[in-house]
């Protein structure tokens, strides 16, 4: 039903109301599949290095937005030729698409590798330079560099699902995730704490294990995301109906496809610039509050992340739709479409939400077991809660402005709304109110920014959608 109704809106048919939620439904689920299991391999992590201590948490969170940053800037790379390859789609030029896809992936990994290097010669003075206390540092050191190396794996597997998302396959990506999630707990096992014995109702069961700590949390992430990536890319360039590799009779120009791309990823590496300098500055204004608040403080961004990311998964899905009804010329099927996956996103994170408030101490209790961390991280959850839905309105909108091709507007308005209203709120309300302080500023600052892109969709939609019909000819 989903590719018969993918299929309608390619070849200019009409479709209804009805059959607009339910392609968004369709399309939507195994996105937010994945993506919720990406948080269910963070709690993962967090919870095994929860167990060591306070500490060995607060040296992940210290650095956790350094490495949201560096990553963000290799996918608005991938992003910049998705985006393409969805309008190629849309508009029926497969060859087009697998020209796109071909290019990206070489982009991307080139890319990565120069920025992943970088990161790893910086990763020795890091912690310092983002206020950690000296009794983390060495973790966090670690932890970052064996990150930043595999930088290139994540960015190509990342690619790699999107572009199969742009096709309109949302299932692969979402089973390869779950996969990923599953081998991250082994390799976790295997790779945080040292060889022991379980009982298990009598019977002895020998269990390796490297003993390696945080370090050990990196890695176990790691080698889960390398698998998953071997994968994505053989169903991408084997199995694809749209994008497989085949011989082709038709060229394209690389530098054509990379201006495109750049002109698309430039406000977006932008905006993960922004976005990432202020989630570093967020954790500058935290740090001096103490190990514990700056624990609580990771956990509680790991806990909220399985309320928002469903909200990513819709964002995904209106990417695939608005970039392919664009690519159509249907440009006011994209503007229906646009208002029926906002509207779905708030849905889900407002439910979201309410399960978040009412299970803060559980979410909390699974990541740590301190009692002094559990508190402070429930009582931030529960002020960000009331946030959800703006924040979903500003996550998928941010999908749909991209699906059609105007990444420059939602990069302007996070800078805005982050540095404008985040950070100076963040740091002033800390000095009195501390952590809780912090969230509280975050939630203002989620509200102003969902209202601000509603605003904007409601204004700027026609003309982005017929600009991008006008310049593609």
């Amino acid at each position: 039903m989903r590719e018969n109704l993918l299929g309608r809106l390619r070849a200019g048919k009409a479709l209804t109301l009805r059959q607009l939620i339910l392609m968004t439904v369709q399309l939507s689920i195994p996105a937010i599949m994945a993506k919720v299991t990406s948080v269910i391999m963070q709690y993962i992590d967090a919870s095994m290095v929860g167990t060591i201590g306070a500490e060995a948490a607060a040296s992940i969170g210290l650095v956790d937005s350094s490495t949201w940053l560096l990553g963000g800037l290799t996918l608005s790379v991938g992003t910049g030729f998705t985006v393409q390859a969805a309008h190629r789609i849309g508009a029926n030029d497969n060859a087009g698409a697998r020209s796109l896809m071909r290019h990206g992936l070489l982009t991307v990994l080139l890319f990565s590798a120069i920025l992943g290097a970088v990161a790893v010669a910086i990763s020795g003075s890091l912690p310092l330079w983002i206020g950690g206390t000296a009794e983390i540092r060495k973790d966090a050191s670690r932890y970052f560099a064996i990150y930043m190396a595999a930088l290139p794996l994540l960015a190509l597997n990342y690619t790699a699902g999107a572009m199969l998302q742009a096709s309109g396959n949302m299932q692969v990506p979402s089973l390869l995730n779950v996969m990923m999630c599953i081998l991250d707990v082994i390799f976790n096992l295997l790779m945080i704490f040292p060889s022991r014995q379980l009982d298990c109702y009598g019977w002895i069961v020998p269990l390796p294990g490297a003993g390696l700590g945080v370090a050990g949390a990196a890695l176990g992430t790691v080698m889960a995301e390398a698998c998953c990536l071997v994968g994505m890319l053989w169903f991408l360039l084997k199995r694809s109906p749209v994008l497989h590799l085949r011989p082709e009779n038709q060229m394209f120009s690389y530098w054509q496809e990379l201006r495109e791309a750049l002109r698309l990823a430039l406000p977006m590496g932008f905006e993960e610039f922004v976005m990432g300098g202020a989630y570093v500055a967020f954790t500058r204004i935290v740090s001096p509050l103490g190990t514990v608040a700056l624990a609580a403080n990771s956990f509680a961004i790991t806990a909220e992340s399985l309320c928002y990311m469903p909200g990513y998964g819709v964002a995904a899905a209106a990417a695939t739709l608005i970039g392919q009804s664009v690519g159509a010329g249907r440009p006011k099927l994209a503007r229906k479409l646009a208002w029926v996956n906002a509207a779905f996103g708030m849905f889900v994170m407002l439910v979201m939400g309410l399960f978040m408030y009412g299970l803060a101490p559980v979410m909390m209790a699974l990541l740590s077991p301190d009692l002094r961390v559990i508190a402070a991280g429930t009582e931030v959850l529960r002020i960000e809660a009331f946030a959800e839905p703006c924040f979903a309105a500003a996550i998928v909108v941010t999908g749909i402005f991209r699906g059609a091709g105007n990444t420059l507007l939602p990069s302007i308005v996070n800078f805005i709304s982050m540095w404008g209203v985040r950070i100076p709120l963040a740091a002033w309300l800390a000095l009195s109110y501390g952590l809780r302080g912090v969230w509280i500023a975050m939630c203002t600052e989620l509200c102003v920014r969902g209202c601000l892109f509603l605003f904007l969709l409601w204004q700027q939609s026609e003309r982005i959608y017929y600009h991008r019909i006008i310049s593609k000819g």
